[in-house]
């Protein structure tokens, strides 16, 4: 297995030592930032598996670096934040990030988030053969790449956050099925996921913002109301 690529990014350097030297033990290549136009800089030039980014940092803030970095890429991103913020916030919802962490968090919780979402990202394979969900699912002009994990409409990509993808690959996949917020919690972000059904609906909304022409009256991702969400391209 590859070795995995880790991107740190906290201006506190005794958190970020902590971090690297935990991550290195598991065999993962660590760099580091500490600040937030270095953060910009290494996520230009290099391609992470994940990058861990603290709110608070000197230059640009956390939430300014992730929205920067989901213009040029769609590596996971976790965001690293004090108690007590607000939660869509904490998010970083609006600025594409995948997940969060509060401080003071322990080691092996920031590990276990990682690797779940590493584990995720993974192609799924029963038994080293072909992948359960096909390559590639296409309805009227969308089309996904399961394996690139990149999202088609009319031919033209559309950007996604690694979450965003998951939630409408799990949709498309099982068009007409609706899937109830907490059903959607605990399929793609894990039934350890400290957030609440909040999470899922900011997730669609943005969704809908980058799919539908009309996010008000949408074509392909539709609310069954009190139940849940669902895909249809009828």
């Amino acid at each position: 297995m590859a070795e995995k690529r880790v991107l740190v990014v906290d201006d506190e350097k005794l958190i970020v030592k902590g971090i690297r030297f935990s991550l290195e033990q598991d065999n993962m290549q660590v760099d580091c930032a500490y600040d937030g136009e270095e953060a910009l800089e290494y996520a230009r030039n290099n391609q992470y598996d994940i990058v861990l980014l603290d709110v608070m940092l000197p230059k640009l803030t956390g939430y300014e670096v992730c929205q920067q970095i989901r213009e040029f890429s769609n590596v996971p991103v976790i965001m690293l934040t004090a108690k007590g913020d607000d939660m869509d916030k904490i998010l970083g919802l609006e600025y594409g990030a995948d997940d969060y962490i509060t401080k003071p968090f322990n080691i092996l919780e920031v590990k276990a988030r990682i690797k779940a979402i590493m584990r995720r990202m993974e192609p799924k394979r029963v038994m080293g053969e072909a992948a359960v969900s096909p390559k590639t699912v296409e309805s009227g002009e969308m089309r996904l790449d399961c394996e690139g994990r990149r999202a088609y409409i009319a031919g033209k990509e559309i950007g996604l956050t690694a979450k965003e993808f998951e939630v409408l690959e799990l949709l498309m996949l099982n068009p007409n099925k609706v899937y109830s917020r907490e059903n959607l919690l605990q399929l793609v972000w894990g039934p350890d996921y400290p957030g609440d059904v909040r999470t899922v609906d900011v997730h669609i909304r943005r969704l809908r913002e980058k799919i539908e022409q009309n996010p008000s009256e949408p074509k392909y991702v539709h609310t069954k109301w009190g139940v849940g969400y669902y895909f249809n391209n009828e």
